[in-house]
């Protein structure tokens, strides 16, 4: 199976997915413990509730789960977010600091994981904005992500409904930020902007708004769009479709500041 899933749009707007695949190579499968084959940590359904919101938009999906190796960390390893539990670029545990493999990789293994999968998501990402921005002066990566409403090994409490992650306003323009913002404050869905999630690996790699690269995460908590946050992870299409066009409504948004630049 190819790591990367392109499907290039006229428009400004890249979708991306780094945590929606669930491909995993033989030899992965073989070494993970029954808790890691559940594959809890999926951003379950995420791909299936964007679909058709922005025809023109480009998409950049990672076909692999990210008990593979994890898409939006950096390829050195090091943390995102330092002194807080976090999951590592392949991690050892699920969110909930559970062991998931039999045999963990070696460091060879990751090395190779991370030339077979992790580099071919960034450069079929990297390629996009390239030439997305060959066409408008501008591109914008929206990366999509989901994830439970309560971890409590990654935070307090209940988790916001729409999770806006700038890296406190680095990543893109001030319009683009505000925007979201906007749409999220009278979508009726509780919402922060630069809380837990600030943004991963790809917003803070591609996003660089001087050289007009923007790039903005959005992490939806799951229990908008699944009947339940537990097995078997089921899409809730009555929960979706009231999110739906709030999504619609920034991507929208989004797409009409990369046309007018």
């Amino acid at each position: 199976m190819t790591p990367v899933a392109v499907r290039e749009g006229e428009g400004p707007v890249i979708l991306g997915f780094p945590h929606a695949g669930t491909f995993l190579p033989d030899d992965v499968r073989g070494r993970l413990n029954e808790t890691g084959l559940r594959l809890t940590d999926t951003d379950w359904h995420v791909d299936r509730l964007y679909e058709g919101l922005l025809p023109s938009a480009t998409t950049v999906r990672a076909t692999f789960h990210r008990y593979v190796i994890d898409a939006n960390r950096p390829p050195s390893g090091e943390s995102l977010y330092p002194g807080r539990a976090t999951t590592d670029l392949v991690p050892l545990t699920d969110f909930d600091g559970n062991g998931i493999w039999r045999e963990p990789p070696t460091a060879a293994e990751v090395a190779a994981r991370r030339d077979a999968f992790h580099a071919p998501y960034h450069a079929a990402l990297a390629a996009q904005m390239a030439r997305v921005k060959a066409r408008w002066g501008v591109a914008i990566l929206h990366d999509c992500h989901s994830i439970r409403s309560r971890v409590p090994r990654l935070f307090d409490g209940v988790l916001p409904d729409l999770n806006i992650g700038t890296v406190d306003g680095a990543a893109c323009a001030p319009e683009i930020a505000e925007a979201a913002c906007a749409e999220a404050d009278v979508s009726g869905f509780s919402w922060v902007a630069n809380g837990r999630f600030r943004g991963g690996w790809c917003t803070r790699a591609y996003g660089r708004p001087a050289e007009g690269l923007h790039a903005i995460q959005m992490e939806l908590a799951q229990v908008t769009h699944l009947a339940t946050e537990a097995p078997p992870f089921a899409y809730d299409a009555e929960k979706a479709a009231r999110l739906r066009p709030v999504l619609a409504r920034i991507l929208a948004r989004l797409d009409a500041f990369g046309r007018n630049r």
